[in-house]
């Protein structure tokens, strides 16, 4: 029979609806069980395209003696990590507190008020790995629970007293932090950059795009010789991720990480996450250079992203798995099966073009993959594509034709397992590289596809109070969090700024407004992960770092400074300047865990720019100006437009300046400004330049 979790949206859920385990969602219920039958709470954390997620499932959830011991002794919680960020975030704490690391899946026992008390990640279902088995810590567990659940119960308690004290603000305070602090940031980055092969530190290597966000913008006020380098550390970064294993040179898009310092091996899966802020790197690198390996790449995404992650009402899809059956209608399964080729594969499918293809994409006759960056076995003999030497003008056709001849081969394998589910925060990523990318590259059907994800988001995730968290084929129960709020009004600012239509402005500042409502922390600066009014999570925590995704705190700063410049409000900057005042230590102490807080500040030491163009929408000579506009790198600078519609009403309301701008002798002319102190207007697109 099927448990709980039968009744759930979540794929990752879903996935373990049939196991004989006991399992609960996340809800009341479950701590109700708890609490009556006296019995601790297994908490089980992961998502759908996780590895090793799968690899417990099928030693210990599928397995009847395993849950046999689970069900007797246990209340037993799957949560999927990415509908229940602020779970994870909390949880995850405790297991890197008390273990050293951290990962997935996650499992942590908790007391029936859901206060940790032991925890770790993966465990194998008997001891080995040097490791104890999953059964040997569930009967040990269940044996001190029996038999010292007092001591448990008064550690837990300290334990969620001590996660408490850990994120208490510092009332009050300055900001202090500087251009001193960006530079120290900037030598931060340096510090660890790898010249060889790019990226910073060894492997296994993370694609980081917060740290490019940074040192792009920061390079524009460097000085000479560290704007430069900055430049450097971000291109050839860019360049060998593009060319390497991490790339999927057949499909477009990037895989999530490379086990190896070289970007190589990948770890497989595809995340909705990487594709957008990837997208975004990729163009701000074409702004700055004019070259057109980086605006193929941002282009070669979107077309992936459109074609195997969107929903054809609008959403995007959340993730491809890593694993995938080596063949239909077998059992066996492995991570990396759909990518990767044998030579005699290669040789069978290209024929005369297989040694042009494989000096350039580096296959080999015994495989390609070195076994150090193959510890479990998975590619002896197998060919992992990586771009080894420019393409030739001549051979651009002759190597387009293998590529072509593969996909379609490729296609006809067992896909990876697709996460259908669409969650708002990443939804709200990829709207920012559509429309970013669209207007950047003069192209509206990505606009349009950043319209239509706006839209579909509108009807479905969005009732005109609440923004709520994830949809599968209808709207899952669960209210949104602050990285939903702050990444959706990312994408809504972007998309007003690509399109100039009004209603997306209006959007944004009515969820600024819900965000500050729900999460803000006007004490200690930031956002709570978490509304005040979940029973279920003991500790309201924030996201203090920038990793694979950028925290609500750093991307909602820079939102605030764009309302500020937008609207000409000062109340929305002396907001932002509240948020950087609260992460001042962490910019002083660690500038290097915070690179977009790093390109907040950056922002907030710089005079707020205007480009306002004075013109009716969609007509040529808008167009124009605006796309002249856009192809300078200027992420210092928002781009607005005084129409005499709703948006320079809306404008308008906030700013005389805007109120008083008009074409000139009927054209549109544009308006470059500091802080709304404009520029004689300009008509000629060929003369949009403003100096950094």
């Amino acid at each position: 029979m099927p448990n709980l979790l039968a009744s759930t949206t979540s794929p990752y859920l879903l996935q373990h609806a049939d196991n004989p385990v006991a399992w609960h969602p996340w809800d009341t219920d479950a701590f109700a069980r708890a609490k009556s039958e006296g019995k601790p709470v297994f908490l089980s954390i992961g998502y759908s395209t996780c590895h090793w997620c799968h690899v417990m499932a099928h030693e210990s959830f599928e397995n009847p003696d395993v849950a046999a011991v689970l069900n007797e002794y246990f209340v037993s919680i799957k949560v999927d990590r990415e509908e229940r960020p602020d779970v994870d975030r909390l949880y995850m704490a405790f297991v890197q507190a008390t273990t050293g690391s951290g990962g997935w899946p996650m499992s942590v026992w908790l007391t029936p008020d859901g206060a940790p008390f032991f925890g770790g990640t993966y465990f194998p279902p008997t001891d080995r790995y040097g490791r104890p088995g999953f059964v040997t810590v569930l009967e040990r567990i269940a044996e001190l629970w029996a038999t010292e659940r007092p001591g448990i119960l008064h550690q837990a308690a300290g334990v969620i007293a001590s996660l408490r004290e850990t994120i208490q603000p510092s009332v009050g305070g300055t900001l202090t932090a500087d251009d001193a602090v960006l530079r120290a940031g900037f030598d931060a980055f340096a510090a660890s950059y790898d010249p060889m092969f790019g990226g910073f530190g060894g492997g296994p290597k993370f694609p980081r795009p917060s740290i490019f966000n940074f040192l792009l913008a920061w390079s524009l006020r460097a000085p000479a010789d560290a704007a430069d380098k900055a430049r450097e550390m971000t291109f050839q970064t860019l360049r060998h991720m593009a060319s390497g294993g991490l790339y999927d040179h057949l499909g477009g898009g990037f895989h999530r990480y490379s086990v190896d310092g070289e970007w190589h091996v990948p770890h497989f899966e595809k995340m909705l996450y990487d594709q957008a802020q990837l997208v975004n790197s990729y163009v701000d690198a074409w702004q700055i250079t004019g070259d057109e390996f980086f605006a193929t790449v941002a282009r070669e995404t979107l077309a992936y992203v459109t074609s195997d992650l969107s929903h054809p009402a609008g959403g995007f899809y959340s993730a491809e798995d890593a694993d995938s059956l080596v063949a239909a209608g077998r059992p066996e399964h492995g991570e990396g099966v759909f990518y990767v080729w044998s030579f005699e594969e290669l040789s069978a499918l290209l024929g005369d073009d297989t040694a042009l293809f494989a000096q350039h994409y580096g296959a080999e006759p015994g495989g390609n993959v070195d076994p150090t960056a193959d510890p479990h076995g998975e590619f002896p003999g197998k060919n992992i594509l990586t771009q080894r030497l420019p393409i030739r003008p001549e051979d651009s056709e002759r190597l387009a034709h293998c590529r072509r001849v593969l996909f379609a081969v490729r296609e006809q394998r067992p896909r990876p397992h697709l996460d259908d589910k669409v969650l708002t925060a990443w939804n709200g990523l990829m709207i920012s590289a559509f429309a970013r990318a669209g207007a950047v590259l003069g192209d509206d059907t990505l606009i349009d596809r950043a319209r239509s994800a706006a839209e579909f988001l509108h009807a479905e995730l969005w009732d005109g109070t609440t923004l709520y968290r994830s949809w599968r084929g209808t709207r899952a129960p669960i209210a949104g969090f602050a990285e939903d709020y702050a990444f959706l009004i990312q994408g809504l600012l972007d998309l007003y700024e690509a399109d100039f239509d009004s209603k997306n402005l209006t959007w944004a500042l009515e969820l600024q407004t819900r965000q500050d409502a729900l999460f803000a922390d006007p004490d200690g600066g930031g956002y709570f992960g978490s509304a005040a009014d979940d029973p279920l999570v003991p500790v309201r925590t924030k996201d203090d770092h920038d990793g694979a995704e950028p925290s609500a705190s750093s991307i909602s700063v820079r939102n605030l400074l764009r309302l500020a410049a937008m609207m000409h409000d000062e109340t929305f900057a002396d907001r932002a300047r509240g948020i950087l005042v609260g992460f001042d230590s962490i910019l002083r102490r660690v500038p290097g865990a915070v690179p977009q807080m790093l390109a907040a500040l950056d922002l907030a030491l710089t005079p707020p720019r205007q480009a306002v163009i004075a013109g009716a929408r969609g007509t040529t000579d808008t167009r124009d100006l605006a796309a002249h506009a856009r192809r300078e790198y200027q992420p210092h600078q928002v781009l607005l437009l005084a129409d005499s519609g709703p948006g320079q009403s809306l404008l308008s309301r906030h700013s005389d300046a805007v109120a008083s701008m008009t074409p000139v002798n009927g054209r549109a002319a544009l308006y470059l400004c500091e802080n709304f102190t404009c520029s004689a207007p300009i008509t000629n697109p060929q003369t949009v330049s403003r100096p950094e």
